[in-house]
């Protein structure tokens, strides 16, 4: 592009072609100055994605006329729109493209004024914006746009001093957010932001866009499957007793149930044994049982059969025509998704750490389903924003999100929904549950740091109590115990263990077996939730 005081459609397409394709090319950088050091950083990737569904839109535009080229990459940005950071960089080229909208070409001064517009609706788009992150990155670039507006003769002199000042602000981040000073790194979404004027002012100097232009930017190479919705889950047979004898072997008795079926549990002493299990013929471990000693409390449920009636009752409630509350649920994984199903979900949409799902998904959800009414739990911080602005594009709709920020609260809320009570009356039943609910995970730390006076170093097990890194450790099991140290733990009577792909039920049944002398009074569960990056997410209710 040559360097003019005048920017038109077709000059203005390049810029954001050129500033997407420099994100890209640093997108895993992004992904990496993720505040705590677990696999699962996704701000490049959220803004990556939001950015291809603005060049989506205008991938075929030609003309030259700059209001509707900003006007077209503001939808797409708003619809495909991932995460914080996607949604909030929405929120930017939204702001940008308003004070575009009647204009064929702009000037420097305008293009100016537009990012003081981009800066204030991002911070609109937050109820409690937090300085130290993009939003500052926004507000400094916009402010010194203005004032070397005046007195620059090219578009690449006006960029340099924009990217540089955004660069400067960047670096200041750590000391307006001390959780980033502490750990060590920038703002992802500032550093994001950054990589987007620095790839706009790359293609004011000439720089190509690469990868054959629009079509290497466009491709989605961060996408993810979401072909577990589809898979038919096996059910079988929820087998539950207590063995009574003399001399149990408690520990025997565990690896015989283990090595019949899937989320076994078996708890307690050389006189009493508690024992669950899922099983396709429930008469092997009640067979085996006998041979223990004696069996009571014998329940056993065909699950085959109750999911068969959970999907009957949902299809008929479904198609009873706005008479009925739809719940919207996001899980990570298959597993997580069939537990929400059995509590009463009518939709799951696919979502999570690194695969946040995009506003005009629960837009075509919510428009899918025929209900009076709608609740959302999004099961996760980064996603409630996006669940936001979703309903704020759907407002003849009843829609109320329940802002769960993990799984444990999202299956807690779903509990304490009833069915013909009002909308208002369980939404404040169901952030009461939620708020209630205790949320302990576990994963493994991907680099060094420290956070929350917490030392971390790569390859470490970190624990995190609903959502604060409190521990870290070599022993996953270990870490849970001293997480379980924190809490006052005779306000709680149920524990659930949801293991994940990198753990077995095996290793989750160490957990219970380390706290059961010390909290003699809590009920255990093990089941298979199937999560990525997560070896346990564990509820405390």
């Amino acid at each position: 592009m040559e360097s003019s005081l005048i920017i038109n459609g077709l000059q203005l397409k390049g810029m954001l072609l050129s500033g997407a394709y420099w994100l890209k090319a640093h997108a895993t950088q992004v992904n990496a100055l993720n505040v705590f050091p677990v696999p699962d950083g996704d701000t490049g990737t959220n803004m990556l994605l939001t950015m291809q569904a603005a060049l989506q839109d205008i991938h075929s535009y030609s003309d030259s006329h700059v209001g509707h080229l900003s006007q077209l990459a503001s939808q797409g940005a708003l619809m495909g729109a991932r995460g914080n950071s996607g949604v909030i960089l929405s929120q930017i080229l939204d702001g940008f493209a308003q004070k575009l909208k009647n204009k064929e070409s702009i000037t420097i001064n305008e293009f100016a004024i537009a990012l003081e517009s981009a800066s204030d609706r991002a911070y609109q788009a937050v109820i409690n914006p937090v300085e130290g992150t993009i939003l500052t990155v926004m507000k400094e670039a916009a402010r010194v746009s203005k004032e070397v507006a005046s007195h620059t003769s090219t578009v690449d002199e006006f960029l340099t001093q924009v990217v540089e000042v955004a660069k400067t602000t960047l670096r200041l981040t750590p000391e307006l957010l001390p959780i980033l000073k502490e750990s060590g790194v920038v703002d992802a979404g500032g550093q994001g932001l950054v990589y987007i004027l620095e790839g706009m002012l790359r293609y004011t100097r000439g720089f190509p866009i690469e990868e054959s232009d629009a079509d290497g930017i466009i491709a989605t190479d961060f996408q993810y499957s979401t072909d577990w919705y589809d898979e038919e889950p096996n059910f079988g047979y929820d087998v539950q007793f207590l063995v009574k004898g003399d001399n149990l072997d408690v520990e025997a008795i565990r690896k015989m149930i283990v090595s019949m079926g899937e989320c076994p549990l078996v708890v307690g002493n050389q006189n009493t044994v508690k024992v669950h299990v899922h099983v396709p013929d429930p008469g092997i471990p009640l067979s085996y049982g006998v041979t223990q000693g004696d069996l009571l409390d014998i329940v056993v449920e065909n699950m085959e059969e109750q999911h068969r009636q959970f999907v009957h009752e949902r299809t008929q409630k479904q198609t009873e025509s706005y008479t009925h509350t739809a719940m919207i649920c996001v899980a990570p994984s298959a597993g997580l998704g069939t537990i929400f199903e059995s509590l009463g979900a009518d939709e799951i949409i696919s979502g999570g750490q690194t695969m946040n799902p995009s506003i005009q998904e629960f837009v075509d959800v919510i428009n899918r389903l025929q209900a009076k009414q709608f609740i959302i739990l999004p099961n996760n911080s980064n996603i409630i924003l996006t669940a936001e602005q979703a309903t704020q594009l759907l407002p003849n709709k009843i829609i109320q999100i329940v802002p769960t920020k993990t799984i444990p609260q999202g299956i807690s809320a779903l509990l304490a929904f009833q069915a013909n009570d009002s909308l208002k009356s369980n939404f404040g039943r169901m952030l009461e549950a939620m708020n209630y609910t205790q949320t302990i995970e576990v994963t493994k730390a991907i680099r060094t740091t420290t956070v929350n006076d917490v030392i971390v170093s790569i390859g470490d097990f970190i624990g995190l109590l609903n959502g604060d890194l409190v521990k870290a450790g070599h022993e996953p099991p270990q870490i849970v115990v001293d997480v379980f140290a924190m809490l006052d733990m005779d306000e709680y009577e149920i524990v659930t263990i949801y293991y994940g792909e990198d753990a077995s039920a095996n290793s989750a049944k160490a957990i219970p077996d380390l706290l059961l002398d010390k909290y003699s009074h809590l009920e255990f569960e093990i089941m298979n939730g199937g999560q990525p990056h997560y070896h346990y997410i564990i509820s405390i209710e």
